[in-house]
């Protein structure tokens, strides 16, 4: 499939409440409020269909969970992509067998899923409980050919490690995605977790690689338990050098909107010489837990 030389990408940032019928029925409308500004590929955050029930561990959100197939809500934006011939990368909470996943399957413009992805990275500290919840991912790291280039798409925690999006762009990633659900945490943590921290570790990925790079938050104030939560927006859309192209402040709802350049990064990225100069036969203690590499 050919790579196009531009294409619009918008990324959502939406409220979220305890009711899945409301959450789906908002994105929806987002949705096609992209669309009609002339959006092209299209990212929702991270499970945008209930409250970040992660704060906490209670058994009883394991409920929440639904294998891919016949799920309640992925054929709905199925239909609602191929009606308005938009790609959605689509994060939901996966049910296979036994296990539990943070995944994301991405439906291509004719309404296909091209595949799905399981979240590689799972975090776990206060507020963020993720590991109760999730196994870890066992896809390995996407990137799909759509009608409107080959998608790299990061699932949140999987944003702060380099090699999320390095293996993407050497899969041949046009640029890169990540939906996500972050904001404050509980007051006897430490260091402080602000957009400026989250937005630069991505800037980051786009300089390194020399790729656009989208990422979609949510918003508002969530009580899940005891537990409260405020989630700080601050979507945005980087260009190939790391310049923030496009961006939300904590309180704005809908798409954010900006039109790639493909044809200009491709040149760009082959003038920088980043993939040019690697070094992979060196690069062993990456594969090691400890940094040392070891033989026999």
């Amino acid at each position: 499939m050919s790579t196009p030389d531009t294409v619009t990408l918008a990324v959502v940032q939406m409220h979220v409440t305890d009711q899945l019928d409301d959450n789906v029925a908002r994105a929806e409308a987002h949705v096609r409020d992209a669309a009609q500004q002339g959006a092209q590929v299209i990212l929702l955050p991270e499970l945008f269909e209930n409250l970040y029930f992660c704060q906490v561990e209670r058994e009883d959100y394991f409920a929440l969970a639904h294998p891919q197939e016949d799920h309640p809500f992925i054929g709905r934006f199925q239909n609602l992509a191929r009606e308005l011939g938009v790609v959605l990368p689509l994060s939901y909470f996966e049910r296979a067998g036994q296990a539990h996943y943070n995944s994301l399957v991405c439906i291509d413009a004719d309404g296909r899923v091209l595949g799905n992805y399981r979240k590689t990275h799972i975090p776990d500290g206060p507020g963020y409980e993720e590991k109760y919840y999730f196994n870890p991912g066992d896809t390995g790291f996407k990137v799909w050919d759509t009608r409107y280039g080959r998608v790299g798409v990061g699932i949140c925690w999987d944003q702060w490690y380099p090699e999320t999006a390095r293996v993407m762009m050497l899969q041949g990633a046009d640029f890169l995605l990540y939906p996500t659900a972050i904001g404050t945490e509980p007051a006897e943590v430490e260091t402080p977790n602000s957009h400026h921290m989250w937005q630069r570790a991505m800037v980051g990925h786009a300089v390194s690689n020399s790729s656009y790079v989208g990422a979609a938050n949510r918003i508002g104030t969530e009580t899940v338990g005891d537990l409260t939560q405020s989630y700080y927006g601050h979507s945005f859309i980087s260009d190939y050098t790391g310049e923030l192209v496009a961006e939300f402040g904590e309180t704005e709802e809908g798409p954010l909107l900006h039109t790639l350049n493909l044809k200009e990064a491709r040149r760009f990225r082959a003038g920088m010489g980043f993939f040019r100069d690697r070094r992979p036969e060196l690069y062993g203690p990456l594969l090691t837990t400890d940094g040392v590499t070891r033989r026999g």
